[in-house]
């Protein structure tokens, strides 16, 4: 099954060793670092053709390319963003290679029409408050370094721009529609339509939030700090300087004034669930206590209606939808969903009514969005995707267990009905940045399980899916409970006959790639193949290239010698063993990747090459001109269906 001919490129070793902190750090890949060097441009163009190939000789990669291709042509549709009358909504139909914003559905901006070439995307965009004006980013090849743009929505003109810095900023519009506050190369500003020269509000480098209240008194700004951050509050009606709400503490705090003037503080400050208190934003430091935590459902939304508030929470990682009345706060009744599965954001009309919208899916079901009327208390659906639905046959089902420590644990298991014994089976996994795996409809999970393959999420430690004390149990030093979860999941999985060593694949990307890697240099015996996909793999190095320098709150930094010490106990590029029989792996990498340097997967590569005595395959797929947050719809099905081929090869799903 496995026997290929892998002679590997020839990659020099050097005899670098890096002493830090009393360590002696070998670093033989370091010249792959520099992806514009004569040598390492050699090397990528040898891996290239060792991936093409082998991508050759892969059965089913036709097949999954038509399965993943149909699966996906459901499209897409977001929930609407209302101003007055005016219904703002991203939708994608099954040809389209990026979702196209409409007004009222009429086209407003397609980003093909922009740039016919595929490379160009819609990052963000926030309506002006009368609905006439439209603040948009774009970025070109991937690389999510965001231009922004103001459009006349009446007459198409482009009335300001391009502003270049605008990557990840949010757009606060004042009510004049003249003016906006947003976020220039990580610095709060205050912008006014065609006049050149910003008025800087905060200029500390940090990743910003803000929120601004209908009326346009209260400007809220929050700025990222690991699993925390800090908040300020500026009453523009007195001149506007932010006050300090929050700075240093160890929590999340989101704030928000609602129209009648309330400020609702959501907090996971004493409630690592998070709570939500009220109060007055004249006295932004008194807060009441309003909705309070419930310890087995983080918080995941917050809706506030003319008569009711709804409080969206995630229990077991499945989305619901609590009422509250008003005034009290008091529990009232849960707004019927769907089904069993992800619920997302809650949109309201920003002058106020009794309606809410809110995306829902499943794993079988594709992203569709669904109205609440408080008055009626009905749910009803607003809008399906504009693709044509076939139903998968397949059915998920959620397994319990424990971790090595005793911690509990939870995974979804999706497959055909029936259990006829294991399969090929891939797992994926995050664990970090408190972010929740939840139920979602995937092309490539359901292509993989039309197959005859079982897909596996694990919700790991980490991850946000039981709140911050969660997030907190898989970061810095104890990251490696992030590993233990995944290793108990696998040996779950094995043990319930759902799969076997032999054909257990891994999957996972960005973070979700580290964990890839920490998993096969770990434990590569549990597993026959994995696609790491975009992913940290030098855990010494990563602050200096990228965003590395703002994971340091989530890792930890090589500069700090316990946190290097922690670092080196798991980093998978500096834990390969020469000799050992490591699974088939293959890298996906793209080009224009800001986030998470393309080097990490280069030098984990080289050394796997260099070090496994299986005959199984390690192998680069590298794309250009595609970043972290993937691009066209058709470079995404190809991705997909390279990665499924490539494990269902060596799992033994395809012969």
């Amino acid at each position: 099954m496995h026997h290929l001919d892998l002679s590997y490129p020839d990659a020099e070793r050097l005899p670098l060793v890096d002493q830090l902190h009393g360590h002696e750090i070998p670093d033989p890949y370091r010249w792959l670092e520099d992806a514009t060097t004569p040598q390492t441009r050699q090397w990528q163009a040898a891996q290239d053709q060792l991936w093409l190939n082998h991508a050759t000789t892969l059965p089913g990669r036709y097949q999954f390319r038509t399965r993943v291709r149909a699966l996906s042509s459901v499209g897409s549709v977001s929930t609407p963003v209302w101003r007055g009358d005016r219904c703002f909504v991203l939708r994608r139909a099954a040809e389209q290679e990026h979702p196209v914003l409409y007004v009222d559905d009429a086209v407003l901006l397609d980003p093909h029409q922009l740039d016919p070439t595929g490379r160009t995307t819609l990052d963000s965009w926030q309506p002006s408050p009368d609905g006439t004006l439209l603040a948009y980013q774009i970025s070109q090849g991937g690389t999510e370094q965001s231009i922004l743009h103001v459009l006349d929505i009446a007459t198409g003109q482009l009335v300001d721009g391009p502003i270049d810095g605008c990557r990840y900023s949010s757009v606060a519009w004042l009510p004049d529609g003249k003016s906006f506050f947003y976020v220039r190369c990580r610095r709060v500003m205050r912008h006014e339509l065609g006049r050149p020269g910003d008025e800087p509000v905060l200029t500390d480098e940090a990743s910003y939030g803000l929120d601004l209240s209908v009326d346009g008194r209260w400007l809220t700004i929050s700025a990222a700090r690991g699993a925390a951050n800090d908040l300020w509050l500026a009453d523009l009606q007195r001149g506007g300087r932010p006050t300090i709400v929050q700075r240093g503490i160890d929590a999340i705090t989101v704030m928000t004034v609602s129209r009648e003037g309330r400020l609702y503080v959501v907090t996971t400050r004493d409630a690592p669930t998070g709570k939500i208190c009220v109060g007055d934003p004249e006295k932004p430091l008194v807060w009441h206590d309003y909705v309070p935590a419930d310890p087995d459902a983080p918080l995941s939304g917050l809706a506030i209606l003319d008569k009711v508030v709804l409080v969206g929470r995630t229990r077991n990682a499945v989305g619901e939808i609590a009422i509250h009345d008003l005034s009290t706060g008091r529990q009232l009744g849960e707004v019927p969903l769907p089904g069993v599965g992800s619920v997302g954001s809650l949109a309201t009309r920003p002058e106020g009514d009794n309606q809410v919208w809110f995306s829902y899916t499943d794993s079988v079901t594709p992203t569709a969005v669904y109205q609440y009327d408080a008055t009626s208390a009905r749910t009803t659906l607003w809008s399906s995707p504009p693709g044509a639905i076939g139903t998968a046959d397949a059915e998920s089902r959620q397994i319990d267990y424990t971790s090595a420590d005793g911690t509990p644990l939870q995974m979804l298991v999706v497959a055909k009905p029936g259990k006829p014994g294991p399969r090929p089976t891939i797992l994926y996994g995050y664990g970090g940045f408190g972010q929740s795996l939840t139920p979602t409809y995937s092309a490539f999970t359901l292509a993989w399980v039309a197959a005859g393959g079982v897909f596996v999420t694990a919700t790991l430690r980490g991850g946000g899916e039981r709140g911050n004390d969660w997030h907190k149990a898989g970061m810095l030093d104890q990251k490696q409970n992030v590993f233990d979860d995944y290793f108990a999941t696998a040996e779950t999985l094995i043990a319930e006959g759902w799969t076997t060593p032999e054909q257990l694949a891994l999957c996972g990307e960005s973070n979700g790639g580290l964990l890839v890697g920490a998993a096969i240099t770990q434990r590569p015996e549990l597993f026959a193949a994995a696609v790491c996909s975009a992913p940290l793999l030098d855990m010494v190095r990563y602050e200096q290239f990228g965003l590395g320098p703002s994971w340091v709150p989530e890792f930890g930094s090589a500069s700090d010698p316990a946190q290097l010490a922690t670092l080196l106990a798991y980093s998978p590029y500096h834990r390969v063993r020469s000799g050992e029989k490591y699974p088939a792996v293959l890298f996906t990498v793209f080009g224009g990747d800001t986030r998470v340097d393309p080097l990490h997967a280069r030098k984990m590569c080289a050394a796997l090459q260099h070090a496994t005595s299986s005959d199984r395959p390690v192998l680069l797929r590298y794309e250009q001109d595609t970043g972290h947050a993937g691009g066209s719809t058709s470079k995404g099905i190809g991705l997909a269906a390279d990665m499924l081929a490539f494990l269902a090869h060596h799992t033994g799903l395809t012969r």
